[in-house]
């Protein structure tokens, strides 16, 4: 699935007349026929078709739009901000592709040039393909695969013949609807070595390549700034923890926040801490140097008891001949984090 060739083309002013859609006539509805951008309903937006089969894309009130197509080369469209940038964005919906499409937050950024995805469902093609792969991010209750991958000499946001970089997170379990911390993945991003430039715009995007579907999104910018997740009721976390020579530290953190660091001693002994932040759970070893090893017993969510080698999400573990290569384990080797799921 050529997914680059898709989102990218939603940026540039190139009208493509289509004969004969069946559009989704809805109150206050705008339905469009050529691939162009603006603002709807408070809410930036792009929409772009080759003009293979047919597709109707319609911007209706405030964050929504609905979708459908049938038989298409390839198109693409969304609703979300201009600038992108650290955002907690929320989104809700239907999404249902037979054959190649997904479903994204997509953007752009400049000084660097880049192109970014946060993938959170799509039909028979998983993009990008395997290529580029970086690691892992826990953000949201779920595990991302990162990628990277490289655009030779190809259109973008500033003109013809661009090298630029994509940079992509894909959901290792799909979903339609949820909350994405984009900060959760920039974070990630940096740590990979894969920096992003200054935000052009964002859009939660569907997209259809020699495909048939429909889907009906709507999305909102949620509170928190990009961070982490908003505060409910406050929640105790118990570590359990200790390190191998003394000095390990680790740190605490909900939704890529930090909640408490600590230093620890070779003694299995429970560190314990409370916040009013929402999100998945994660704790990091920060300052390994080789000889340096965390052992995580278990952690205690307001009493709850959360085992280290029941989580799947495992970055510091050393297995299978390198960092992050396995999970299931008590045990973090190298620099990483071992996740245990959401707050209640």
């Amino acid at each position: 699935m050529h997914t680059y060739r898709s989102l990218r083309r939603s940026l540039f002013a190139v009208v493509v007349s289509i004969a004969g859609l069946a559009f989704l006539q809805t109150a206050n509805a705008q339905c469009l026929s050529s691939s162009q951008t603006g603002n709807h309903g408070g809410y930036f937006y792009s929409f772009w078709t080759d003009g293979g089969g047919s597709v109707s894309f319609c911007l209706q009130n405030g964050g929504r739009y609905t979708s459908q197509w049938s038989n298409v080369g390839n198109w693409v469209g969304g609703k979300g901000w201009q600038t992108g940038g650290r955002k907690v964005v929320n989104y809700s919906g239907t999404f249902n592709p037979s054959g190649n499409a997904y479903l994204a937050l997509y953007g752009w950024t400049t000084n660097p040039l880049v192109e970014y995805y946060i993938v959170e469902s799509w039909g028979t093609y998983r993009p990008p393909g395997g290529q580029g792969y970086m690691g892992t991010v826990y953000s949201d209750g779920g595990v991302y695969d990162v990628y990277r991958t490289q655009r030779v000499n190809a259109p973008c946001i500033i003109g013809n013949n661009c090298t630029f970089y994509q940079y992509w997170s894909v959901r290792q379990q799909k979903r339609v609807g949820g909350t994405i911390t984009t900060g959760n993945h920039f974070d990630a991003w940096a740590a990979y070595g894969m920096n992003l430039g200054t935000h052009n715009y964002m859009v939660m995007a569907t997209e259809g390549y020699q495909s048939s579907g429909s889907s009906d999104i709507t999305v909102s910018e949620g509170s928190g700034g990009g961070g982490g997740g908003g505060g409910g009721g406050s929640t105790t976390i118990t570590v359990r923890a200790r390190g191998t020579t003394g000095g390990e530290q680790i740190s605490l953190r909900v939704n890529n926040q930090i909640v408490q660091n600590w230093t620890l001693t070779t003694s299995m002994q429970s560190y314990t801490a409370t916040t009013n932040l929402s999100g998945g759970i994660t704790v990091h070893f920060t300052n390994d140097n080789g000889s340096r090893d965390v052992q995580v017993d278990y952690i205690q969510v307001n009493g709850q008891t959360r085992q280290s080698e029941h989580q799947s999400y495992n970055t510091g573990l050393y297995a299978n001949g390198r960092c992050g290569g396995g999970a299931y384990s008590e045990w973090m080797h190298c620099n990483g984090a071992i996740g245990y799921g959401n707050t209640p």
